[in-house]
């Protein structure tokens, strides 16, 4: 059965067991699946790839039926699906599930799509396209997230934010979330530092440079810094980046310390680790500990406050912490 998105509201997602998600706009997706979905299940909602079922599949049936006497309901969310699964989400069909629900999420599907065409032609599954956002509900989204925090900003300034969006909210989400970050001691924002923030080849730069410091593979390390010219402006951003993936490192090891399996800890992870990054995360849970990360943190917090103080001192403040942070272990 076809939904429009903006019909979902009107099923019962109590009645239905399968639902298909697919299209380009992954923000939509998430909104849907957060107000639907997620207060409903709260603490029963497991999260998988594709990739990891077809390569434990006998696991992910042995999960997925087996029922705990204090666990009524499960949500199990699939992401980047493709015809792949099609036999997997065909026989846990044949197996009329009750207390199972099952949310598939895919990119674009072709009207050829196997799965696509499951779930649009079977009434007793729903399946949703997701297209683009238009430029009046991104426009609503930023102008509402500057008036919250209380900041002027240009019509220009509101249109270069939603561009770079490309019609997805989620991309709109995660840029304002650069803005927010950056806005953490300042009262206004101008169009150089938004072009700036939202550079998003600049950026991957940045993020490279982070997660290769805290994977503490020197000798890339310097290549990187080498290849770079860093202006004053850049280090507040990358110091930024680093605070935020060393949030992110705290949490995925206290979830270790409960769960023990990394590999699902990663799979499971929110928001999203993609599967290119993994081996750099894994390596980067190896280097630090949880004491060493909350050093890190500490020294990440000192570092800012002395690229505050002395701004004409800034690159080369940020370098030395770099330098320091990402020195081999075994050196």
């Amino acid at each position: 059965m076809i939904l429009k998105s903006f019909e979902f509201k009107k099923i019962n997602t109590n009645n239905f067991n399968f639902y298909l998600f697919y299209g380009e706009n992954n923000g939509l997706k998430k909104d849907l699946i957060s107000s639907n979905f997620e207060k409903s299940f709260e603490e029963k909602i497991y999260k998988y790839e594709e990739n990891f079922i077809l390569q434990n599949e006998k696991n992910f049936f042995d999960e997925v039926l087996t029922n705990s006497f204090f666990e009524d309901k499960k949500l199990i969310i699939i992401s980047e699906t493709t015809n792949k699964i099609l036999n997997i989400i065909e026989e846990l069909i044949q197996r009329n599930l009750e207390d199972i629900f099952i949310i598939l999420i895919s990119d674009k599907l072709d009207k050829k799509s196997k799965l696509r065409s499951l779930f649009e032609k079977d009434k007793n599954l729903i399946c949703v396209p997701f297209y683009s956002d238009n430029y009046q509900s991104l426009f609503y989204m930023a102008n509402n997230f500057f008036k919250k925090l209380n900041i002027s900003v240009s019509q220009q300034i509101l249109n270069i934010l939603i561009n770079r969006a490309n019609g997805d909210r989620q991309s709109l989400k995660n840029e304002m979330m650069k803005i927010e970050n950056y806005l953490k001691d300042k009262k206004k924002i101008n169009l150089n530092e938004v072009l700036k923030l939202t550079n998003l080849n600049e950026n991957d730069n940045f993020s490279e440079l982070v997660d290769i410091c805290l994977a503490k593979n020197e000798k890339k390390l310097i290549n990187i810094i080498n290849e770079n010219n860093f202006s004053n402006e850049d280090t507040i951003l990358i110091i930024r980046i680093f605070l935020s993936k060393t949030k992110r490192l705290i949490k995925i090891n206290d979830e270790i310390s409960q769960n023990k399996n990394l590999d699902k800890v990663l799979t499971t992870f929110k928001p999203p680790i993609f599967w290119k990054d993994k081996d750099l995360v894994k390596q980067q849970i190896k280097n630090y500990s949880k004491e060493n990360l909350e050093l890190l943190m500490h020294s990440i917090n000192k570092t800012e406050l002395l690229i505050k103080k002395n701004y004409n001192n800034a690159i080369n403040i940020l370098l030395d912490f770099i330098l320091d942070q990402g020195k081999e272990i075994n050196n």
